[in-house]
C-alpha cells in the first residue's frame, strides 16, 4: 500500500504552475492540456525526451527540484507494439500530442509525415515531412494516426473523407488518441479493414510510466493487462 493521495487540481493560470506545485506540497503531478509546454518551461531539470518533444506531462520533486518528463511518447509506443512492420506513418494534426508521437516514431526508425489544415504549427516539425491536407501527394502509409480532437464531442473526421478513403485504402493500421468511444475516424478505418486501436492503452501506459517515476520503481508490467 502507498501512503499518499492522487486527485485532480484545476490550474487557473499556467504562470501559477510552479507556485501551486510547491504550495500544495506535491511530490509529483500529471499535467494535461493546455499546460504541457508550460510544465516543461518551469521545471528545474528537463528530461532529454521531454526537451526534444517540447512538452512535459509528468513532474516529480527530487531534492527540492522539479523534474519534467514526457511519458506520452513511451505510452504510445507501448500501445502500438502489436502493430508490426511500420515503416511509414501519417499523423493527422500538428499539436503537442502529434509532436510527441512523431518523435517517438522517428526514434524507432519510422518515416513520419505530419498533415494539418494550416501551416502555422509546422515550425515545430522541422525534423519531419509536413503537408497541408489538400497538398498531400503521398498516400502510402502503414500507420495512420489521428492526433486531433475530431470525434471527441462530435462525429467529425480529422480531414476530408475522400482524402481519408484514399489514404486508408492503402494502410494497415490506425490509431486514434481519443478513447472511450468509437470515433468516426476509427469506424471509417474499420470499413477499410484496418487493425485499429483507440487511445486507452496509451493513456494506461503513460500513467504506468509516470507512476514509476513518482515512486522510483519498476512496476510489474506483465501484470498490468
Amino acid at each position: 500500500k502507498l501512503d499518499g493521495i492522487y486527485t485532480r487540481y484545476h490550474l487557473q493560470d499556467y504562470h501559477q504552475l510552479r507556485q501551486d506545485f510547491f504550495k500544495l506540497k506535491l511530490q509529483g503531478a500529471n499535467i494535461t492540456l493546455p499546460f504541457k509546454e508550460a510544465a516543461l518551461e518551469m521545471a528545474d531539470v528537463k528530461d532529454e525526451l521531454a526537451s526534444n518533444i517540447g512538452s512535459a506531462n509528468t513532474l516529480c520533486l527530487k531534492d527540492g527540484k522539479i523534474y519534467a518528463y514526457n511519458t506520452d511518447a513511451l505510452g504510445f509506443l507501448e500501445a502500438i507494439k502489436e502493430f508490426e512492420s511500420i515503416n511509414k506513418a501519417l499523423i493527422l494534426g500538428a499539436g503537442g500530442t502529434a509532436l510527441a508521437l512523431a518523435f517517438a516514431l522517428k526514434q524507432k526508425g519510422v518515416e513520419v509525415c505530419v498533415a494539418n489544415r494550416s501551416e502555422k504549427r509546422f515550425k515545430d516539425f522541422t525534423l519531419y515531412k509536413t503537408s497541408l491536407y489538400n497538398a498531400l501527394d503521398d498516400f502510402d502509409f502503414d500507420l495512420v494516426v489521428n492526433s486531433t480532437s475530431a470525434g471527441l464531442k462530435d462525429d467529425d473526421l480529422p480531414c476530408d473523407k475522400i482524402l481519408l478513403d484514399k489514404i486508408l485504402s492503402r494502410a494497415k493500421f490506425a490509431f486514434d488518441v481519443i478513447y472511450g468511444k468509437e470515433t468516426s475516424f476509427l469506424k471509417l478505418c474499420k470499413e477499410h479493414n484496418l487493425k485499429v486501436k483507440d487511445g486507452f492503452d496509451m493513456l494506461l501506459w503513460q500513467a504506468v510510466f509516470a507512476f514509476e517515476l513518482f515512486f522510483d520503481v519498476k512496476d510489474k508490467r506483465e501484470k498490468i493487462k
